[in-house]
């Protein structure tokens, strides 16, 4: 699915064409942290009170998976970071 205007669609390529490698990746990395920040604010705001450690331990589970949430728990109670 695209609602982009095919013009402005044309307009988009045209600059990212003419980026350079280094922008391009620049621009990736920002919006990969934007999108990380913004699912662990929605993810504090979802889980109001709860220590940080514990939303990041959350996040963790929803992206990777229980099991590799599990292992980062582990490792965080050993070294007494909850």
């Amino acid at each position: 699915m695209d609602d982009t205007h095919p013009t402005i669609r044309r307009a988009q390529e045209a600059l990212l064409r003419a980026m350079t490698p280094a922008q391009r990746f620049a621009m990736v990395e920002d919006l990969t942290d934007a999108t990380i920040r913004w699912s662990r604010d929605s993810l504090r705001a979802q889980m109001p009170g709860v220590p940080e450690s514990l939303v990041i331990l959350r996040w963790v589970e929803l992206v990777y998976g229980k099991e590799l949430a599990a292992r980062v728990a582990s490792i965080a109670d050993r070294l007494g970071v909850r």
